[in-house]
């Protein structure tokens, strides 16, 4: 008899240990992603922000490992569509995103805006250039404006539309100077290579070789808004939705507002 229990024992043990890796083969366990390393393709913009959000978000998953290429959003999502390898997106528009998803390219459930900005004019800390409005922009003596490329960089499709509210665009043209990122703009009046140009916000914030002259009311261009997402492709679609949640945790906000940033409602 009790032969006959422990086989039947023996046997019900056998079959959980089955059953159990069958389970386990069929679910993976989060932490099955342990030593993960995360790309996340950012706007230039993001670069101060995002490299002091890394170690503390790396506090909290010490098993995910997060590097970045950052960029103009525009060139960015080219990469994306010719299939550079990334797991997060995350653009200083809605239009690159939009374009990736029409594509299928992203998770559309994973997709929110996280962050604000505001757009300004500035000019060297050394300039004596009497300006205090975009419209002063046509003034004789201003001969170089340093904006973002109009068709992938964000600061720049802004700034276009701008100068087309405000009714100067025409009379600006032959004074622009375009950086391929807002980062080469914020550069070229750092270096004196522009006598004004137009960056958002938080690049103002990073430089004391600039001073900000105006700042552009929001019914001057579309809102300014950075959405984040999940490439479709990425091996890492776990972790990369860990890593979002924490940008919406209290620390990283903190961390967004320091330098500058809104936080979108």
């Amino acid at each position: 008899m009790k032969r006959r229990n422990f086989f039947a024992f023996t046997c019900g043990v056998a079959i959980a240990i089955v059953l159990a890796a069958i389970l386990n083969w069929l679910h993976p366990p989060i932490t099955a992603q342990t030593n993960t390393t995360l790309l996340v393709s950012a706007a230039a913009s993001l670069q101060d922000a995002l490299k002091e959000v890394q170690p503390l978000f790396q506090k909290t998953q010490p098993n995910i490992k997060v590097n970045y290429n950052f960029g103009a959003s525009g060139a960015l999502q080219q990469q994306i569509e010719q299939g550079a390898p990334a797991d997060i997106f995350f653009s200083a528009a809605a239009k690159q995103m939009n374009a990736l998803q029409d594509k299928n390219l992203i998770l559309p459930d994973t997709r929110r805006n996280l962050l604000t900005n505001n757009l300004v004019l500035i000019v060297s800390s050394n300039s004596d250039l009497k300006i205090d409005s975009f419209e002063q922009l046509t003034n004789t003596n201003i001969e170089r404006i340093a904006v973002g490329e109009f068709r992938s960089v964000p600061v720049g499709q802004y700034s276009e539309e701008l100068f087309k509210k405000i009714g100067i665009l025409e009379q600006v043209k032959p004074k622009l100077v375009f950086g391929n990122n807002v980062r080469n703009v914020l550069a070229a009046i750092e270096s004196g290579n522009a006598d004004a140009g137009i960056v958002y916000t938080t690049d103002a914030k990073t430089s004391d070789k600039v001073r900000v002259v105006a700042t552009a009311t929001e019914n001057l261009h579309s809102p300014i808004v950075y959405p984040i997402a999940v490439i479709g492709s990425s091996k890492n679609p776990d972790a990369a939705k860990e890593y979002i949640q924490f940008l919406t945790d209290k620390q990283a906000k903190s961390v967004f507002e320091k330098y500058g940033f809104g936080i979108a409602k």
